[in-house]
């Protein structure tokens, strides 16, 4: 892996996308090509925290004018934006789009995806209530109190 070069996602499903950086109006496409782009906030150097995950029929004009943009750069220390292109389809970019955001879970995509797998959706619910259960953390912060005689 190589700074600003290109990183791989994996969705849900399992299914990898190789997705390029891009830092200015050059190393975007062409106007008219459409595909997927991800907000991107790097940590210590080497760790991508997906952001926002979004779709668009010309990625170039949706790029330069994101309403979101500003959002995830001010407030979530954005610092990259990442693209996967060309994809024609718009059932394609939708079906990808859906896939990453599932399987990413980015702070800033606002809309709630119902899982493709109900059974393990339900499985890390029960497991993350359990975590961030504060009844169960008594005992390891020193248990009861002791009584006084």
């Amino acid at each position: 892996m190589f700074f600003f070069d290109t990183h791989t996602w994996r969705g849900e499903s399992g299914r990898r996308y190789k997705l390029k950086c891009v830092l200015s109006k050059e190393q975007m496409p062409a106007a008219g090509i459409g595909g997927i782009y991800v907000f991107v906030r790097r940590r210590w150097a080497l760790f991508l925290e997906p952001l926002y995950v979004g779709k668009a029929h010309d990625i170039r004009n949706r790029l330069l004018g994101h309403e979101k943009w500003g959002r995830a750069y001010w407030y979530y220390g954005a610092t990259e934006r990442y693209i996967l292109h060309p994809i024609r389809d718009e059932i394609d970019r939708r079906r990808i789009e859906e896939d990453l955001i599932k399987g990413l879970m980015p702070p800033m995509n606002d809309a709630e995806m119902g899982s493709a797998n109900p059974e393990a959706a339900a499985k890390r619910a029960a497991t993350l209530k359990r975590w961030f259960d504060m009844k169960g953390w008594r005992g390891l912060f020193g248990g009861a109190k002791a009584q006084r005689a």
